[in-house]
Parts: C-alpha cells; sequence; structure tokens
C-alpha cells in the first residue's frame, strides 16, 4: 500500500513539475518613485510637482524659513519631532497623491 502511494504521488510530481516551473512568478511590486518615507524632503521640494503636492496638504510648509534645516530629512522623520503637525492620516494623503506621479 506504501509503495502504490509513493509511485501515486512520484507521477503526480513528474506531471506537475514541469508545468510549475514553466508559471511564471510574480513580479515584485514596483516601490514608489517618491514616498513621505523614503524620499527626503530636497528632493521633494526640489520637484514642481510634489512640492505641489506638499503645498497642498501643508500650505506654506515649503516656503518656510526653517525648512532648509530639514532638507535631509524624509516627512516620517520629521513626525518623531512633530507628531502633532505630521500625523499619519496627513502622510498617508500625501503618500496617496506623490504614487499617482510618474
Amino acid at each position: 500500500m506504501k509503495s502504490t502511494a509513493f509511485a501515486l504521488a512520484a507521477a503526480i510530481m513528474a506531471v506537475a513539475t514541469p508545468a510549475l516551473a514553466e508559471t511564471p512568478a510574480a513580479a515584485p511590486a514596483a516601490a514608489p518613485k517618491y514616498s513621505t518615507e523614503s524620499s527626503d524632503l530636497g528632493t521633494l521640494i526640489d520637484n514642481p510637482a510634489t512640492k505641489a503636492i506638499l503645498e497642498k496638504h501643508m500650505p506654506g510648509m515649503t516656503t518656510n524659513p526653517q525648512i532648509e534645516m530639514a532638507r535631509p530629512m524624509t516627512l516620517k522623520q520629521l513626525q518623531g519631532f512633530a507628531a502633532d503637525m505630521f500625523t499619519d492620516a496627513l502622510l498617508a494623503k500625501i503618500d496617496a497623491d506623490l504614487v499617482t506621479l510618474k
């Protein structure tokens, strides 16, 4: 009985294995080009399209005289210093707009 079950399993594997090998692997999802977690503020401010998104959600932020000090930081990092200003909800809205950019 064991040898019959083993033979059946081996036959199924022999038939299924080539089909499995021919199935292409799913491509990993592409990371967004810009995000509040990976893009530094300087990059977002220097690009007109991303700057407009920042201004849409945080009017006046990009023209604040103190913004130069924050250019090397991401918005997610800034959240650690001003959680009440850079809320999870706000960052999610910005990310939703950033992901639409090509």
